[in-house]
């Protein structure tokens, strides 16, 4: 089993509601929930960037 080093988002602050992401050299994003610690999703750094970037856009933006 991989052990990752998980960092916690700077989103969320101090609140116990986290979200926690790990890299691994080969380019995979690992993504969890202090809530649901058992459920991890796996990305890319590229569509973790589309992702982010998406969702920092003007709602008028967003597609459908």
């Amino acid at each position: 089993m991989q052990t990752f080093h998980w960092q916690k988002s700077t989103y969320s602050g101090d609140s116990s509601n986290c979200v926690y992401v790990a890299a691994t050299a080969t380019g995979t994003v690992h993504l969890g929930e202090s809530d649901e610690p058992h459920i991890i999703l796996t990305t890319t750094r590229a569509r973790l960037h589309e992702l982010i970037r998406t969702l920092k856009a003007p709602p008028s933006t967003h597609s459908a």
